[in-house]
């Protein structure tokens, strides 16, 4: 069992100390309000949560909990600082983190008194980047030099909603540390042995903006919701059964079904349905900020890929992947069709490689895009890979037609997979 000081008595702070004290850790709860350390040892709970005044009488009332104002004193007495201070909103939104430092600060200044070594673990929210600058330096500030490899800086991230955060607790999505790498990690995984959660391990930036993109979800899918529902009302059909249905779908709707950053989406279906409803709201004067903003926020994708390749400043463009998904010559409204015309229009010269398109079996609808388009297609499509690549400078896998061919060893030049590149650093 680990020794653990748990800094901020706030909501996170008070449940997380409260259950790491009932899974057999000794904690000592840290906090300037000197009200709520007198709460907590006299066995009451600072604030309303379901359970929580109970749990924290027992945990006193057995030992395994205290609480202090003396950061020294905590410090000495454990090995893992958890810190859960505040990190609300300025008016500009930008997150407050003098709260933070300071602490990190002080703990600092604990250890640099009475070395040993030590994990201080970032549980607040926190945007990616300020653990590794900020707080780092503010914790390298107070240590002084010669503490590298036995101060251990990292986060988890909390997933507590209130009213159900001791459930919450013990059946979270999952365990999530950012750090170095395992061996720092370990003594964090190490306190949630009674947790029903599956631990990872990743970056600290990474387990960052795991914890905003969830919340974020969250948001759209309310969002999401409430402008169906607005829209239902409006076309006489039923919002709430609209939704049910929606999710009973598990294998394209709540599943990790497009869940993955990659490129724009295109096709016959996705952007024209979108523009549908979006019109319909339009011409009933009935407001879908989410909805509308769709299609804008697709184009944007296509903006940053267009990006990428004007900054790479070469003139010979190898494309692998056509049509908007593998498995279809469906050339409408694809995104790759128009990053072609408008690279094309810039003077590149582009080769493209996709054996689900071909010329002559185009028909309909989908062949009078591809001519408005791509007029002089027939003159860009080749049907070997090593045409493509004796051609490109620079090549965009696009779609899964470029799965089950080492592009990257192949090419001599620069290659950008759009499907993974425009999320991820290169």
């Amino acid at each position: 069992m680990s020794n653990v000081a748990v800094f901020g008595l706030g909501y996170v702070g008070c449940v997380t100390g409260a259950c790491l004290a009932r899974d057999g850790h000794s904690v000592v709860g840290v906090d300037i309000d000197e009200d709520k350390v007198a709460e907590i040892n006299a066995g009451q709970a600072p604030l309303r949560e379901n359970g929580l005044e109970e749990l924290i009488a027992e945990q006193v009332a057995n030992g395994r909990l205290r609480a202090t104002t003396d950061t020294a004193r905590a410090v000495a007495e454990s090995d893992i600082a958890m810190i859960a201070v505040g990190t609300p909103s300025m008016d500009d939104g930008s997150v407050t983190t003098h709260a933070l430092e300071a602490v990190i600060a002080s703990i600092g200044q604990a250890l640099r008194a009475a070395p040993k070594p030590y994990h201080v673990v970032v549980r607040s929210t926190l945007l990616p980047g300020l653990l590794e600058t900020q707080m780092q330096d503010a914790l390298d500030a107070a240590l002084g030099e010669g503490f590298a490899e036995t101060v251990v800086l990292c986060n988890n991230p909390e997933f507590l909603r209130e009213g159900s955060a001791l459930k919450d607790y013990y059946h979270p999505p999952y365990v999530l540390v950012g750090a170095a790498g395992q061996a720092q990690a370990q003594a964090i995984l190490d306190l949630y042995t009674e947790v029903d959660g599956k631990q990872f391990v990743t970056d600290s930036r990474t387990a960052a903006l795991v914890k905003y993109a969830c919340n974020a979800f969250h948001a759209v899918k309310v969002t999401f919701a409430n402008e169906i529902g607005a829209v239902a009302k409006a076309m006489g059909a039923d919002g709430h059964e609209v939704m049910k249905l929606v999710c009973e779908d598990t294998k394209l709707n709540v599943s990790p079904a497009y869940m993955r950053p990659g490129f724009a989406f295109g096709g016959s279906c996705l952007p024209k349905d979108v523009r549908a409803i979006s019109r319909f709201a339009e011409h009933g004067a009935l407001k879908l900020n989410m909805l509308s903003s769709v299609l804008g926020s697709n184009e944007n994708q296509l903006k940053r890929a267009l990006k990428m390749v004007r900054d790479e400043g070469r003139k010979k463009i190898g494309l692998v992947g056509l049509s908007f998904k593998n498995g279809t010559d469906d050339l409408r409204e694809s995104p790759m069709v128009e990053m072609v015309e408008t690279l094309t229009g810039w003077g590149h010269t582009v080769k493209i490689y996709d054996p689900n398109v071909t010329l002559g079996r185009l028909r309909g609808r989908n062949l009078s895009y591809i001519d408005r388009h791509l007029p002089h297609l027939a003159q860009m499509l080749v049907s070997e890979p090593d045409e493509v690549l004796e051609h490109a400078e620079l090549l965009l896998l696009c779609t899964d037609v470029a799965d089950g061919h080492d592009w990257h060893a192949a090419m001599s030049g620069k290659v950008y997979d759009l499907r993974k590149d425009l999320a991820r650093p290169c």
